[in-house]
């Protein structure tokens, strides 16, 4: 099945962190999968809202929130690799607080 879903996320990348994590956040935005650019500071991979794929990011005070519409199977994908390699990046364990990651 491949149909497109909607999707949401949030992560332990919260808005009072430093400069310093907030710049390499942003180099790891462009080097995944999809990166599109910034469209009045919203980044976005694949499209837009008004496109039949896309994801799209914010900061929210529950922390980094990403939305997105495509299939199950990619969205994982794509998210998994995200957290990945943001644990890699910023240098703590990145999950969703709901998951116990603070």
């Amino acid at each position: 099945m491949n149909e497109q879903t909607n999707h949401n996320c949030n992560l332990n990348i919260w808005r009072h962190l430093p400069d310093e994590v907030w710049d390499k956040v942003s180099e790891l935005y462009k080097s995944m999968p999809g990166w599109i650019g910034y469209k009045d500071g919203i980044p976005y991979w694949f499209g837009q809202e008004e496109d039949d794929v896309y994801i799209a990011a914010s900061v929210e005070p529950s922390g980094l929130s990403f939305f997105a519409q495509m299939n199950q199977r990619d969205w994982e994908l794509w998210i998994t690799t995200f957290k990945s390699e943001a644990t890699r990046v910023l240098g703590f364990d990145v999950g969703e607080p709901e998951d116990g990651f603070i």
